[in-house]
């Protein structure tokens, strides 16, 4: 790409990050009379088969086990709204699938597909977050999900240009804030969880890769890889309706799990069941390669355990038994904060032992006390 087509880029992507929906990447509405509202997104469909196994179509496989996850919501979590990007066999196109999660102002947003690939040995499930690629092979999953929207009329405009065979496309996630991101990886790493000890499905890990239909959404959003269609008993598993059965019922569980997460939260229930206890260490998913040893002068980082209208004594008895919680005002909220250290590495660690007990905790970061964009960070930090 020469310096004229790479300035015409990158204003492209200053004007798609200017586009109405980009602009409606605000928090979810959390009004105590909306429900908890979930977006199930059962990729390709109608003209767009997705992958294909001998007579065994992406499209179909994933309705099934859409149609199945919304079934168990709807029976087990009455209270949960539930809404389908599609529920039939019909084409939606990627940008009308991140708008119909938006305009219903949606908590949560779970877009299914199957994966394919050259090898046919290789079996599992992944769950994405949005991202930069961080491997090569991340973002050829990426380029055969967004290679949908070529089937959508007059794509250019509606995507500003972007080729999603082109690497260099992929440039505009670099640029992302996602200020959701830690509230995905929680989401996806339930997922994985569940696929694993629910649906004994072999676990591929969280990863990041550039996906159109999660960088326009404006709430905790994944991609799930429920398995390989290049590989035939995954592919076979995939498509009988117990394999369905299963990997929806993991996925409901993880949802189930998130939404509890949520609602202690939003409820401030922190009150220690045994202060007494040893904090636990647990085990944590992390994204590839996100481990960073250098330190700056000034960056740190810390635990964010909760955050609410409500002024909290940051007691231990208020927070399971942690103590050194500290309180800041961001109006008009009061944030808690745990831990503080200048290494990213070492506040990971940190997070990972406490998790168990704030499942929803995340990383935030600060410049000379002042709250900072974790990305921004991290790249002032990066060797």
């Amino acid at each position: 790409m020469d310096i004229t087509k790479k300035l015409i880029f990158v204003f492209a992507v200053v004007v798609f990050n200017l586009s109405p929906v980009a602009q409606a990447k605000t928090a979810p509405d959390t009004a105590p009379d909306r429900p908890f509202t979930v977006i199930i997104d059962p990729g390709h469909g109608g003209k767009d088969p997705g992958a294909v196994y001998k007579q065994i179509r992406e499209k179909d496989i994933v309705l099934g086990i859409g149609l199945k996850l919304g079934n168990y919501i709807r029976e087990h979590l009455p209270d949960v709204k539930i809404i389908y990007t599609r529920d039939r066999d019909v084409f939606v196109p990627l940008h009308e699938r991140a708008e119909i999660a938006n305009k219903n102002k949606a908590d949560l947003f779970v877009s299914l597909h199957a994966n394919y690939c050259g090898t046919p040995s290789i079996t599992g499930t992944e769950t994405f977050v949005l991202g930069l690629h961080r491997t090569q092979e991340n973002l050829e999953v990426a380029k055969k999900e967004n290679a949908v929207i070529l089937m959508e009329d007059d794509y250019s405009t509606t995507y500003q240009g972007f080729d999603p065979n082109s690497s260099e496309s992929y440039i505009m996630f670099e640029m992302v804030q996602d200020e959701h991101l830690f509230q995905s990886i929680n989401l996806a790493a339930e997922i994985q969880s569940q696929f694993k000890n629910r649906a004994g499905r072999r676990d591929r890990g969280v990863k990041q890769a550039g996906f159109l239909v999660l960088r326009r959404t404006s709430m905790p959003s994944v991609l799930v890889e429920a398995g390989f269609l290049s590989n035939s008993y995954e592919a076979n598993y995939m498509n009988s309706d117990d394999g369905q059965a299963y990997l929806a019922s993991a996925i409901f569980r993880a949802v189930r799990d998130y939404k509890k997460a949520i609602d202690s939260k939003s409820d401030y229930k922190l009150l220690a069941s045994n202060t007494e206890t040893e904090t636990p260490v647990v085990e944590h998913p992390t994204l590839e390669n996100e481990t960073v040893e250098s330190r700056v002068e000034g960056i740190y980082f810390r635990i964010q355990l909760a955050a609410t209208s409500k002024k909290i004594e940051p007691a231990a008895s208020n927070f399971k038994g942690l103590s050194n919680v500290e309180r800041m005002q961001v109006n008009p909220v009061y944030k808690y904060f745990y831990g503080k250290t200048e290494s990213f590495e070492e506040i990971q660690t940190l997070k990972n032992q406490i998790v168990s007990l704030f499942p929803d905790a995340f990383v935030v970061a600060f410049e000379h006390d002042e709250i900072i964009p974790l990305k921004k960070a991290l790249r002032k930090i990066k060797p």
